[in-house]
């Protein structure tokens, strides 16, 4: 496919694809999807060769959130029936952090309900990400706690931490139909927080919304502009008790398509695939390391994810390595200059369009109440908050 070969060059280049171009990833056949994996395999390869890296999560404070995000587990009137307890302590999450080291991972991501931290939260949190680095040698730590006041990311910078996490979720346009407590743009004014503050910057999205084609690259378009080092794509994980928790609309070939897309438009980020992965590509996951060059080990937030042995092995049969501490999990040009500012314009500045995105969708595509996979939802109930051992 022309199309295709545009991708990879433009990716290997690192040059913006234009949105029809982006949009046309996305309705692609299933007869085409094993195309569309090789060929943004081969950027993937190219920036960051056959390396995956290893994510670990700690969930510092579950539940009792006060914000009204339609997709969370811990929101305000959520009856889902997850774990609630307050702050961990710092022994604890270090605890639970040295169980995902053990495992293989190169990161630990602290996160923590809430709209964001106090300043007596930071002060915890430093504590927390002292005691981590102190009994992990080599780990690096990225937070993860909400909406950041002016000097927050710089204190937390001091402590040690080496990135912060604010995903924008999904476009501006459709943002205030799955959030009205926070806006779009208090998450893009946190995330520049982060940036300035000199720490890498992690931002991402949520598939599986309800969203079009047209939404999806707009905010993948707009993490472009944003510049993360890393980009975490997150697959709607339907929580009952939640407003989003009937909304099955992925398929296995969809998700790949997106990681797909993803890669092209941001070819030289770390491209994690983060929540849902297990849920909605189910035996598809081993394809989705040809596009993304991170996962998470283990169980999620308020979910359990698969074996960690599992993740292991998985990794290992489709034939790629787990990445060490003492590799750099960057390109050059992104790991010395902070980050790649080639001047591209605004992102997804050419021009609308809908190429292909008003063709019949594949059989594949079509989803129905019938095809929910709810067994595969299972909420955590083991490791950080609990007193059974960690899933790493």
């Amino acid at each position: 496919m022309d199309l295709l070969n545009t991708l990879v060059d433009k990716g290997l280049r690192r040059e913006l694809p234009t949105r029809d171009e982006a949009l046309a990833v996305l309705a692609t056949s299933d007869d085409d999807l094993l195309d569309v994996v090789a060929a943004a395999g081969k950027v993937r390869r190219h920036w960051f060769g056959r390396r995956v890296k290893l994510n670990y999560l700690v969930n510092l404070k579950s539940g009792l959130c006060p914000e009204d995000c339609s997709y969370c587990s811990q929101r305000l009137g959520s009856t889902a029936g997850i774990l609630k307890y307050s702050w961990l302590k710092p022994d604890q999450a270090s605890d639970a952090a040295a169980a995902g080291v053990a495992g293989g991972a190169k990161r630990v991501c602290l996160v923590a309900s809430g709209r964001g931290p106090t300043d007596r939260d930071v002060d915890r949190v430093s504590e927390t990400i002292k005691t981590i680095k102190d009994n992990n040698e080599g780990v690096e730590v990225c937070a993860c706690l909400g909406l950041l006041s002016d000097g927050q990311a710089e204190r937390l910078r001091e402590a040690g931490a080496d990135a912060y996490n604010h995903n924008l979720n999904t476009s501006e346009a459709t943002y205030g139909e799955i959030t009205t407590t926070h806006t779009y743009e208090d998450r893009v004014d946190t995330v520049q927080k982060a940036h300035a503050a000199g720490l890498s910057a992690c931002s991402g999205l949520i598939a599986g919304m309800g969203e079009t084609d047209e939404d999806l690259v707009d905010v993948v378009y707009s993490l472009r502009e944003l510049d993360p080092d890393s980009v975490p794509v997150n697959f709607l994980i339907p929580f009952e008790g939640t407003p989003l928790g009937k909304e099955w609309n992925l398929t296995p070939q969809r998700c790949l398509r997106i990681l797909a897309m993803t890669r092209f438009v941001c070819p030289d980020v770390e491209v994690r695939i983060a929540g849902g992965r297990e849920v909605h590509l189910r035996t598809m996951q081993p394809l989705a390391l040809h596009l993304a060059n991170s996962i998470f080990l283990g169980d999620y937030l308020t979910s359990e994810g698969q074996a960690g042995k599992a993740d292991l092995e998985m990794i290992a049969d489709a034939g790629f390595e787990v990445e060490g501490t003492d590799q750099v999990t960057l390109p050059e040009h992104r790991a010395t200059a902070g980050g790649c500012h080639d001047g591209g314009g605004v992102c997804g500045s050419e021009g609308g369009g809908s190429c292909g995105s008003d063709a019949a969708p594949e059989v594949s595509e079509l989803r129905t109440a019938a095809d929910a996979r709810t067994d595969l939802v299972a909420v955590r109930r083991r490791g950080a908050g609990t007193d059974l051992a960690p899933n790493a």
